[in-house]
């Protein structure tokens, strides 16, 4: 009977080869009573959550830029004195600047007012010289004579004023940049060129020749 009944009962699955198998988990106290299986931690929730990392810093920004810091005593003192010196040779260049700026728009304007007004009296006399002629010639065939003499006169101050010379005489010397030669002769006695007759008369202001001088010249052969 009891061969019958150990032949009835079937073997477990996974017998033969590879028998089961299980692994208990549980603890055991050195009592030897036997312990209840482990079950992992509750989160604590009061525990601060891991700090996000911090970005990395701008190598370009002063560290020191936020710092609240501010030199006292005599560091103070010399701090304020080296910006008002700063600040003094700043104005100084400024200044500098303006007045020569000033002085060289003054010395323009000067330059600028002489020549307009030596071109006015240039157009003036321009504009004179036909009469001027006319009265030269009268004065050398002896026609002007009391009040028109006085009136020639007066003419000629009043051009000397404005720095107006006449110029051209007989027995001047010959120069090309004053004169203009309408006539050439020659002399055998003559040892260079001179004026021997004034056609008309030059003028000039200054150093600038508004005419030229009409003579005729006389040479040597």
């Amino acid at each position: 009977m009891t061969d019958e009944h150990q032949q009835g009962t079937p073997e477990p699955e996974g017998s033969g080869e590879h028998p089961f198998q299980f692994t208990d988990k549980r603890k055991v106290n050195a009592s030897g009573d036997q312990a209840q299986p482990v079950e992992p931690a509750p989160a604590d929730e009061t525990a601060e959550p891991e700090a996000a990392e911090a970005p990395a810093q701008d190598a370009s920004v002063d560290p020191l830029a936020g710092l609240d810091f501010e030199p006292s005593g005599d560091a103070a003192e010399a701090s304020a004195v080296l910006k008002a010196q700063a600040q003094a040779a700043e104005h100084l260049d400024a200044l500098q600047r303006e007045r020569a700026s000033f002085t060289n728009y003054r010395n323009r304007a000067l330059r600028d007012q002489d020549a307009a007004r030596d071109r006015g009296v240039q157009d003036v006399l321009a504009a004179l010289l036909p009469v001027l002629d006319d009265v030269e010639r009268a004065k050398q065939h002896g026609e002007l004579s009391g009040p028109m003499a006085a009136i020639a006169e007066k003419l000629d101050q009043s051009l000397q004023k404005f720095g107006v010379e006449r110029f051209g005489k007989v027995g001047e010397e010959f120069d090309p940049n004053l004169h203009e030669a309408l006539m050439h002769s020659t002399d055998a006695d003559a040892t260079a060129a001179t004026v021997n007759l004034v056609v008309e008369p030059g003028y000039k202001i200054g150093d600038k020749v508004v005419r030229a001088a009409r003579v005729g010249v006389v040479g040597p052969e």
